[in-house]
């Protein structure tokens, strides 16, 4: 567990303490138009909203393409990884490409993308309609991946986005 101030002032709590949750506060839904790809861009534990999104069409056997471009530092720090990979090797229409940046400091094998995820990787969708993006992970990470996006010239109409803070 990364530490936080969130995680240290739940870890100073008593054991049997009472607290008092809000939430869950958005509206990140996936579009209802199923001719436009979803283009799912996640940092970390931002890929927490996807999971219900990717798990429903995993079910359903959505008629629309799903791809998830999912960003860690270590293998062992991703979240889902190996339910998201059983999802897209048994759903043709959902790809993963889970993507390491500090793959130096892992424990665990990885054979897959290193780096960040940036422009060329998102490029390399090459879908016939344009995608609606979705961004989720901390702030620093989404304001970069929408940068990013309208640097390529999407438009923020097509993108829809979620900051996970002090987790």
């Amino acid at each position: 567990m990364r530490d936080s101030v969130y995680k240290r002032a739940l870890g100073a709590l008593p054991a049997g303490a009472m607290v008092r949750i809000e939430g869950p506060f958005g509206s990140l839904t996936l579009h209802s138009d199923r001719t436009r790809p979803a283009v799912f861009l996640a940092g970390g534990i931002g890929i927490t909203p996807f999971m219900s999104m990717l798990r429903q069409a995993a079910r359903d056997g959505h008629a629309r393409d799903l791809i998830l471009m999912y960003s860690n530092r270590r293998p062992e720090d991703a979240a889902f990884l190996d339910e998201l990979q059983a999802i897209a090797k048994q759903n043709k229409g959902v790809r993963v490409i889970a993507t390491m940046t500090d793959i130096a400091r892992s424990k665990r094998p990885w054979d897959g993308r290193v780096g960040a995820i940036n422009d060329a990787l998102i490029a390399s969708v090459n879908a016939d309609v344009t995608p609606v993006y979705y961004l989720v992970g901390p702030p620093g990470l989404v304001e970069a991946l929408r940068d990013t996006l309208n640097r390529m010239g999407i438009s923020d109409d097509d993108i829809r986005s979620e900051e996970f803070y002090g987790y």
